[in-house]
């Protein structure tokens, strides 16, 4: 049984790794978050040590650490910008990392990463759940049997809705979160390059606080992207049956069916990376070069070969317009 630590504990992702934990028959030890609102540890692990000032809960992975209740893994669930610096803190106190997507923000902190890994002999292990769909795998398989000079079209939407809160979060930041290709879209980016091969061209049409939209060039495909936040870009017909969210991938006009199977990828990513399987920083680090590409592009407007849902017109608050990206 291995001992967890997790820094993140009231977020909403957190619970998907205490679930994974659990199932995995393994035990948190302790926790930490600024927020105090964790009462879902009860329904996983009641007796954890809990600490909302992060130099207390430093003294006590510390002190845990010349017992035999040191920890083996931290898992980080936090905001972006600070994935790296609990990376470093998880490395140091000589246990393993496992962090959500994006690892980090830009290119150049996967290489110091890289530099601490080497350092203290400890590994890092990034959250990479679109690569263990049955969905993506077969895609996967069936362009890797497919002959090798074949470019696919591929059409990417990705809609979840986000209230006024979002903007008001870390996650309407542009320096915290990375905007929306960054906070909801890397881990398509990843699953894209995984199965179609490296970046040839990267052309951003739209960037804006809620929505982005861009054609990617890979080896092996040519990508229209679109990503929202915005409830009004839902289609109308997932609207009617009460949805906010809409998920879409079509490859050569044919859909991807991959709506459900999500429940326990966190699960699957956890058993991979307890049998010495993970995805470390190498694996992650093409899907954050491109999504740093791209909220550094110039967008270009509708130009081109782009997502036909980049026409939509939307409105902005005037709350947005005072978080704008640039």
């Amino acid at each position: 049984m291995k001992k967890f630590a997790l820094i993140g504990a009231a977020g909403y992702i957190a619970v998907r790794h205490l679930k994974a934990i659990k199932e995995t028959s393994n035990i948190l030890i302790s926790a930490l978050d600024k927020n105090d609102s964790v009462g879902i540890l009860d329904s996983y692990f009641p007796n954890a040590d809990f600490f909302t000032e992060y130099e207390r809960f430093d003294r006590h992975v510390d002190k845990l650490s010349r017992t035999d209740k040191k920890i083996d893994y931290i898992s980080i669930c936090t905001p972006n910008y600070l994935h790296d610096s609990h990376i470093r803190f998880g490395l140091k106190r000589n246990a393993d990392v496992i962090c959500e997507k994006p690892l980090v923000l830009n290119p150049w902190n996967v290489d110091a990463l890289q530099e601490v890994e080497n350092e203290t002999g400890q590994k890092i292990n990034n959250i990479l759940q679109l690569r263990l769909h049955p969905s993506i795998i077969a895609l996967k398989e069936k362009i890797a049997n497919a002959p090798k000079d074949k470019i696919y079209d591929v059409d990417l939407t990705y809609i979840t809705s986000r209230g006024h809160w979002y903007f008001a979060s870390w996650k309407g930041d542009m320096m915290k979160a990375g905007g929306v290709a960054t906070n909801i879209g890397v881990h398509f980016y990843d699953m894209l390059s995984w199965i179609f091969g490296d970046v040839e061209k990267n052309i951003v049409h739209i960037l804006e606080p809620k929505r982005a939209s861009g054609f990617l060039q890979l080896k092996n495909a040519r990508v229209r992207w679109y990503l929202s936040v915005d409830f009004e870009a839902v289609p109308d017909e997932i609207k009617a049956k009460g949805q906010r969210t809409f998920r879409s991938i079509t490859v050569e006009g044919e859909e991807i069916e991959f709506s459900g199977g999500f429940t326990d990828l966190h699960t699957k990513s956890y058993q991979k990376i307890l049998e010495g399987k993970g995805y470390g920083l190498q694996e992650a680090k093409k899907s954050i070069e491109i999504v740093y590409n791209i909220r550094n592009a110039s967008p270009i407007g509708l130009k081109g070969d782009y997502h036909p849902f980049a026409n939509k017109e939307i409105e902005y608050h005037p709350f947005y317009k005072r978080n704008t990206l640039r």
